[in-house]
């Protein structure tokens, strides 16, 4: 029976053995609680036949307890130096395949194709790097992949910014932007602890479940987006002043912007923060005419 990877003693003995060195560019911490990983991959509901995407894969902890329940692992690890202790400690593994490429890189569509059936349940499951955390949820959500959804861990403060609700401090256009293609929901708090070495920060795993179709239909999904940019520019400023300061030409048309908020119903004077997904939606197809 082979030990768990993600305890401190194996953990130790795995990094010394091949002498390993954290880098603190690529954001390395390693978990060592295998009862955190367990709960972390229950959160994800995979079956015998289920795919799994990981990134940053580590020394293999997670991707271990992943081989254990998916019918197979893809993981992509940006780090040369942890491949061949990756290719030692999952070598009891057929069912994991470890790609040498960063991410934001990677055709990540054309891999799915090869490494997976089609129509495979798929979830991406991940320990992210905490300083790219945000590209690479919104990579693996505007390349349109056949996933289900993606469950990972991350740091406390972009986990609570992703979930939040319109009119608390946390909400803004990252909370917007996955919403709108994802049901999300922080699932568990991890204390720092439970790292080698511990970050600085406390984590928190967010479970999101991709939509059939995006929360709302807009006339103009990049429109939409700039609206939403442009909203949360200031926080705090108004609706109507961050729109006019900054869209491209707002200035010249301060009047028409405050017209389009009056006919959809959005006081000029209320702050980004406060507006739904809908609201943003009504008011982007609204402005859209405008600005095309």
């Amino acid at each position: 029976m082979n030990k768990d990877i993600a305890t401190p003693i194996r953990t130790r003995s795995i990094l010394e053995k091949y002498g390993f060195s954290f880098k603190k560019s690529l954001g390395q911490n390693f978990l060592i609680d295998t009862n955190i990983l367990h709960r972390i991959v229950d959160h994800a509901e995979l079956h015998d036949d289920s795919g799994v995407i990981e990134i940053g894969p580590g020394i293999g902890a997670l991707t271990e307890q992943l081989a254990k329940r998916a019918e197979k692992v893809v993981a992509f690890e940006i780090d040369n130096r942890l491949l061949p202790i990756l290719a030692d400690t999952l070598s009891p593994y057929s069912n994991v395949r470890v790609i040498h490429q960063d991410v934001l890189k990677a055709d990540v569509l054309e891999v799915i194709k090869q490494e997976f059936k089609t129509k495979q349940d798929l979830m991406v499951v991940a320990n992210l790097p905490y300083y790219v955390t945000t590209p690479i949820i919104m990579k693996l959500l505007e390349d349109k992949l056949p996933i289900r959804g993606i469950v990972c861990m991350l740091q406390k403060e972009v986990a609570d910014r992703i979930s939040a609700s319109p009119g608390t401090k946390e909400y803004g256009s990252l909370s917007i932007a996955i919403q709108y293609y994802c049901k999300a929901e922080t699932v568990m708090t991890v204390p720092r602890t439970v790292f080698v070495p511990q970050p600085n920060v406390d984590s928190a795993v967010i479970r999101l479940l991709k939509r059939d179709r995006p929360i709302i239909e807009v006339v103009n999904e990049l429109f939409f987006f700039e609206i939403i940019r442009a909203s949360f520019a200031q926080r705090r400023k108004t609706i109507l002043n961050n729109l006019t300061n900054n869209l491209e030409k707002g200035k010249m048309k301060k009047v028409e912007i405050e017209e389009a908020l009056q006919e959809v119903e959005i006081d000029p004077r209320r702050r980004g923060e406060t507006l739904s997904i809908e609201e943003f939606g009504r008011l982007s197809d609204r402005l859209y005419p405008l600005f095309a």
